[in-house]
């Protein structure tokens, strides 16, 4: 997972509305979004080589998500930063919890910044950070840096889903372009990650095409006031070109 924007209580009808793209390796074999069999009460994509998720939701309401933190070229770490999610969702769902009992592991993974929360609270945490924080209302972004830090396609898709939130009724479409754009950003807007100016440059848009590495899926979730669910997951093959559209609509129960 490489972005996210999301609004806490920015809408009238819908409390909860978030909008991310997992940024992978074509050939990093995944599942597409499902409920898992051994855990039915989840519902996400599977990184197969590691067995984790980038973003899932439960029965219950609740989702985790995970981005990694571009700080150079990746080094290898004990423990794979997808098993976050999973266990969260697999847990009781107490987000304050749960991030307690990460920070005391957080040495085991790479870098990462991680999102969980259920109906009453979100928290945010990062092993390249110090404590945890509460997230508030508003309009949040992450990419693979800390909260909200403001990158030029970050503060992008904070723009475009900030107008969509005055339409009466959102679009699972629309919802979808906010994060579709996949022009390049200027050099001189670009941040500095230690990758070099040629894969940030490759890296800038919140859509990256490519035929090795690019943009596998954009995800949508919406939890409506009455407590109705929506998730929908748009998979992309090399090249940026669609590839398969999952649906899921349930309601939200404890």
């Amino acid at each position: 997972m490489c972005l996210l924007v999301f609004a806490r209580n920015c809408h009238p009808e819908y409390p909860l509305v978030v909008v991310a793209n997992r940024d992978e390796f074509h050939d990093r074999a995944a599942e597409a979004a499902h409920w898992w069999p051994r855990q039915p009460s989840m519902l996400a994509g599977r990184d197969v080589r590691a067995g984790g998720t980038w973003m899932g939701v439960s029965q219950s309401g609740c989702w985790g998500a995970v981005t990694n933190y571009r700080d150079g070229p990746p080094e290898p770490a004990p423990r794979s930063r997808g098993d976050l999610v999973t266990r969260f969702l697999s847990g009781g769902g107490d987000p304050h919890g749960f991030v307690s009992e990460v920070a005391t592991s957080a040495s085991e993974y790479s870098g990462f910044s991680l999102i969980v929360g259920n109906g009453q609270s979100l928290c945010y945490f990062s092993n390249r950070s110090k404590g945890m924080h509460v997230i508030g209302d508003g309009i949040h972004t992450l990419s693979n840096h800390l909260l909200n830090t403001p990158w030029p396609k970050a503060e992008l898709a904070r723009l475009k889903l900030n107008r969509l939130l005055h339409k009466s009724r959102l679009d699972i479409e629309d919802l979808f372009a906010v994060l579709a754009d996949s022009t390049p950003f200027a050099d001189h807007e670009l941040p500095t990650t230690g990758v070099g100016i040629e894969m940030e440059r490759v890296l800038s848009p919140p859509f990256i095409k490519g035929d090795d590495y690019g943009t596998r899926c954009t995800t949508v979730f919406m939890v409506t006031k009455g407590g109705d669910a929506v998730f929908a997951e748009q998979g992309f093959l090399p090249g940026g070109h669609k590839g398969v559209l999952t649906l899921f609509e349930f309601p939200v129960r404890d």
